[in-house]
């Protein structure tokens, strides 16, 4: 079965507004023209590399939960705190919980309908700053948790660069850029992706970011297993030394050990409605 795209345009702006991805073309092309391409914010891809990597993300997202995510109750912890994940069909309720410096419990309830901040229960009035830097931060985390499953929404584009192998195992390597209307403020960022030729699952991926001065990151998905039909896992970040912006690259860079791992990204307690 093939899954529609489920994320409306509040969640994907939300997640648009915060959250880093670029990464670059390799092989052919020269330097001087990928930036000139890049620059605008679309990936090179002809319509059958653009067909090709849609029919891998899509036979990914079956492999990693199908219906599972369509409607579901997901909950899980993430750097001391809470997190929940609630769909059905075209709505979805995120809540993030946790304590504040004096104790407090804070809760953030993100909806189709924006963000709610709750201090001890009660609902507290937010500027329009505050509550978009919450709305992002909660619904990065949840993009994340369940990737590969966003990555067939209108806004996305996706273009197959390789078919390339790392620690001995077969991958497709698959470039995501977004489109300008409807990415965010950061639509020429992009990833890359990599899944595994036989088994259709994510076990890699990488991005780079202008933020903050800028940089590239690469994740090897670890302890993977699945709740309630879903597969989880958690993940080694890694950094390249020294620094470059082609990811494309980092299946080789990883390969050859020229990376440097800076932390493990995990989530905990993880429960399937």
């Amino acid at each position: 079965m093939i899954l529609p795209s489920l994320l409306n345009h509040l969640e994907w702006s939300a997640f648009f507004m915060y959250h880093p991805r670029k990464s670059m073309l390799q092989y052919s092309l020269p330097v001087a023209l990928l930036f000139l391409l890049f620059s605008c914010g679309q990936e090179v891809s002809s319509p059958k590399e653009a067909s090709k990597a849609q029919k891998i993300i899509k036979e990914a997202i079956e492999a990693h939960g199908g219906d599972h995510y369509l409607v579901h109750d997901i909950s899980f912890d993430f750097r001391n705190r809470s997190y929940q994940s609630i769909r059905n069909h075209g709505q979805f309720e995120y809540r993030r919980i946790f304590k504040d410096s004096i104790d407090q419990t804070i809760t953030d309830v993100l909806t189709n309908s924006g963000l709610k901040r709750y201090v001890e229960g009660n609902q507290i009035k937010l500027n329009p700053k505050d509550s978009a830097a919450y709305s992002n931060s909660v619904n990065s985390v949840i993009y994340f948790a369940m990737l590969p499953y966003f990555l067939t929404d209108p806004a996305v584009h996706s273009s197959y660069l390789d078919s390339t192998t790392i620690r001995g195992e077969p991958y497709h390597e698959i470039m995501v850029t977004f489109s300008e209307n409807g990415g965010g403020k950061d639509y020429e960022d992009q990833f890359v992706y990599w899944f595994h030729r036989k088994t259709g699952t994510m076990d890699y991926l990488a991005y780079n970011y202008q933020t903050d001065g800028g940089g590239a990151r690469f994740r090897s998905a670890i302890n993977k297993r699945r709740e309630g039909g879903i597969r989880f896992a958690d993940y080694e970040n890694y950094k390249p030394n020294p620094e470059t912006m082609d990811i494309a690259s980092f299946d080789s860079l990883y390969n050859a050990g020229l990376l440097e791992k800076l932390s493990t990204i995990e989530n905990t307690n993880i429960q399937v409605q």
